[in-house]
């Protein structure tokens, strides 16, 4: 009884590339916020600093997590390994090679082998970018296309809508505040992934793509329209900045950092993936 209910929610919809259900959704919701505790746990004990610079230098690797989901999309891995890249393994794969890139990279500075070991740390993440970009770019020129209007596209459609509401922030309800690097990588993040999925369901010319998770899939059924996510995200976005700030005032910055962090992973990661399908037609 057990197993089935496992097979039905967990491992079935994975093998079979299912979306999400509700099971799954609520399950890696509470992995998510026992992996933010654990994570801070050992940024504490480790004396790594968990601050702005940190994060943005971390960004590369959430681009990385994205690109690497697409080789699984392309069926580039015929073996069962093809299932370490989807998720959630594919959180845990890169959780790990972040971690001993950091480790190493901040050992090379105690030892006196470079200044700055942030510059290391997110050196090796865009040359791990530009790697899977690559490989992936030579194996669509010669398996499928490459839509280089796709790929001005979307992130135009994400830049235009976080100009948008980041104005409507600052200048209407005169958030100062969100002129923070984090908060606009935050907003482009998600605008970035809302992007990617109205354009992908809606105006694509060519692959049928769906949305995967729960409550867009709904939303996009009853609308009739995937460029539902942009409400959607901004009903999120508003308060979810708004109460980020509040709680900045009073809050350990070490832990507000990781909370932000999780939130441009969960938005930036999925729009880097959908957007780079479309690109190569997968």
């Amino acid at each position: 009884m057990i197993s089935d209910f496992i097979y039905k929610y967990y491992i079935d919809p994975i093998r079979y590339e299912q979306p999400y259900n509700a099971v799954e959704t609520i399950t890696y919701a509470l992995i998510l916020i026992a992996a933010i505790y654990l994570i801070y746990r050992w940024f504490k004990k480790s004396g790594l600093p968990l601050d702005g610079p940190f994060v943005l230098a971390t960004l590369p690797y959430i681009v990385f997590g994205g690109v690497l989901r697409v080789v699984q999309d392309s069926r580039i891995i015929q073996s069962d390994l093809q299932f370490l890249i989807v998720t959630p393994f594919i959180y845990f794969v890169i959780f790990f090679y972040t971690v001993t890139v950091l480790i190493i990279s901040h050992n090379l500075e105690k030892k006196g082998l470079c200044n700055n070991y942030l510059k290391i740390y997110a050196g090796v993440g865009i040359f791990s970018v530009i790697c899977v970009a690559m490989f992936l770019f030579v194996w669509g020129m010669t398996h499928t296309r490459i839509d280089l209007f796709v790929l001005a596209v979307i992130p135009l459609m994400a830049t235009v809508a976080t100009l948008l509401v980041f104005a409507f922030m600052r200048y209407v309800l005169r958030w100062q505040y969100v002129t923070d690097p984090l908060y606009i990588t935050l907003l482009f993040g998600q605008l970035l992934d809302a992007s990617a999925t109205s354009y992908g369901i809606d105006l694509h010319p060519s692959v049928e793509y769906i949305e995967q998770h729960v409550v867009g899939a709904a939303l996009i059924e009853w609308t009739q329209t995937a460029f539902v996510m942009f409400p959607l995200k901004l009903v999120v976005l508003f308060p979810a900045i708004y109460v980020m700030e509040m709680y900045r005032r009073e809050a350990n910055p070490a832990f507000w950092h990781l909370v932000l962090l999780a939130m441009i992973v969960v938005g930036l990661a999925p729009g880097v993936r959908d957007m780079t399908r479309m690109v190569l037609y997968v």
